[in-house]
């Protein structure tokens, strides 16, 4: 489940890049800059496409951010909404996530222990109190 969670916050492409050669009828060499030298430079057709003329569609390099395992970085714009799912024996805090993302608006539901643990900033809560005058 974390595995599909992830490639729902991934963006799509990003690019576009150059084709250095073809190396095969479906494999292509690309040149990618050296921020992504931890990616293998060879892809098989089925992963690449055509590079767009909609600017909205691409993700500018400068914008990545990808952590060790070279997974897309993406921050919580805020908590939608907190639920608690009932299992057999125990209950598990769920929140929905509003996730900032160039592709438009993404929610997903998390785990709130670990969501509190990544990002306790989404979970500080401010109270302003009026004077009676």
């Amino acid at each position: 489940m974390a595995a599909a969670r992830d490639r729902q916050k991934d963006p799509r492409y990003v690019g576009p890049f150059e084709i250095l050669k073809r190396i095969g009828p479906v494999v292509y060499q690309l040149k990618l800059p050296d921020k992504l030298s931890g990616v293998y430079d060879v892809f098989h057709v089925s992963n690449l496409k055509k590079c767009l003329s909609d600017e909205t569609l691409i993700v500018p390099l400068e914008k990545i951010q990808v952590n060790e395992q070279l997974r897309f970085i993406e921050e919580p714009a805020e908590i939608m909404y907190r639920e608690v799912k009932q299992l057999k024996q125990s209950k598990i805090p769920i929140v929905k996530v509003r996730w900032k993302s160039r592709r438009g608006p993404e929610c997903t539901r998390e785990r709130e222990d670990q969501m509190k643990k990544k990002y306790p900033h989404l979970f500080k809560v401010t109270i302003n109190i009026m004077k009676a005058r």
